[in-house]
């Protein structure tokens, strides 16, 4: 293994170019995936807590379903049988040669799977605001959506936090899965490279230590998110109620 560390290199013959890219490709996934997971995470948890039954309903169903399937099963929905269906819809039309770009299946299919786990986080996010928060923006004339905007969601955020550094640090693995689609992600380059040069052992590890300097970045930023977050909340003796 050690012989051929020239193959991960930069020089002639070497793959190193194109596992940057790859590691780029996983990167690019896993941040566009964040803000629309979480975003539509926070509006199934919204629905959990709603007084509306039918929107709990959906909430309830959404995060057993997505949470109880396998996430490379829900790629392959949102990848094989969406397209399928709209291409089918739109050949109805006279409409043909729709295709899904393989980063935009992967962000949706993985955007849903997050958004199904990340709720639970929301939830209990939530469930820690006390309701006489909302009742004293209410006192003050604020509106619903400012009361949510200025009260709640700068405490939801920092309770939220630690379940949502989880979350990102399981997306981060999961953005593996897109290889089968064919996006070109570090895990399909690592696999091309070990078929091209029979040697798996040195391509699979430098995508396994590629892997774990994204989440050991990830942990430390999330650690200083976290510690800055907290400062107004210890300085006020940790009192959110």
């Amino acid at each position: 293994m050690f012989s051929n560390l020239h193959l991960i290199g930069f020089g002639d013959g070497g793959w190193g170019w194109a596992l940057l890219q790859g590691a780029g490709v996983t990167i690019s996934i896993a941040l566009a995936t964040l803000p629309f997971g979480l975003a539509l995470g926070l509006a199934i948890a919204l629905m959990a807590r709603s007084g509306n039954p039918v929107a709990r309903w959906f909430a309830t169903v959404y995060t057993t379903v997505f949470r109880g399937i396998p996430e490379l099963l829900t790629l392959y929905i949102i990848y094989f049988g969406v397209q399928i269906l709209v291409q089918r819809g739109l050949e109805g039309i006279g409409i043909k040669g729709f295709s899904i770009h393989p980063f935009v299946a992967g962000m949706v299919a993985l955007g849903i799977v997050l958004a199904a786990f990340s709720s639970e986080v929301w939830v209990g996010a939530l469930n820690s605001i006390h309701k006489g928060q909302r009742e004293a923006g209410a006192a003050l004339g604020l509106s619903k959506a400012q009361i949510f905007r200025l009260v709640v969601l700068p405490q939801l955020m920092r309770v939220a936090l630690p379940g949502l550094g989880n979350n990102w640090m399981v997306l981060l693995k999961e953005t593996s899965l897109v290889s089968v689609i064919t996006l070109q992600d570090i895990m399909f380059i690592a696999q091309r490279g070990s078929s091209n040069t029979k040697e798996p052992l040195l391509f699979f590890a430098t995508a396994a230590i590629i892997y774990l300097a994204f989440s050991l970045v990830s942990w430390w930023f999330f650690e200083r998110l976290e510690r800055r977050s907290s400062r107004g909340h210890a300085a006020f003796g940790g009192q959110t109620r």
